[in-house]
């Protein structure tokens, strides 16, 4: 397609299917892709995230390799941001709800 990314990258579904809306809204051809069962060791490797990489195998290794790439760790797993003892984002963790009011309980009267 007219992605930035090349034949063999291991990418997320949820960036290919993000990169593929974009794609067609500007008309421009789609990404071609399989989806690829990565064993727990790779899996682990290959993510996003350095820091999540770094917590599983290979720490000093990956940990250089990103420092020297000048990589950059957007937190957006669970894994993450435990390791940096942020809330999780899950449930009231979840970032939809940082821009909101403060959410107040409804009654079950109201509810009806």
């Amino acid at each position: 397609g007219d992605s930035e990314y090349v034949t063999g990258d291991i990418v997320s579904k949820v960036d290919v299917l993000d990169t593929n809306t974009e794609l067609a809204a500007k008309g421009k051809k789609l990404i071609k892709y399989h989806q690829l069962l990565l064993g727990i060791t790779k899996a682990s490797l290959s993510t996003e995230s350095f820091l999540s990489a770094a917590s599983f195998q290979d720490t000093t290794r990956v940990l250089i390799a990103a420092a020297t790439s000048g990589k950059v760790d957007n937190l957006r797993g669970l894994k993450e941001n435990v390791i940096l003892g942020r809330m999780i984002p899950v449930g009231t963790g979840y970032h939809a709800y940082e821009d909101e009011e403060e959410m107040t309980p409804v009654d079950e009267e109201e509810q009806k």
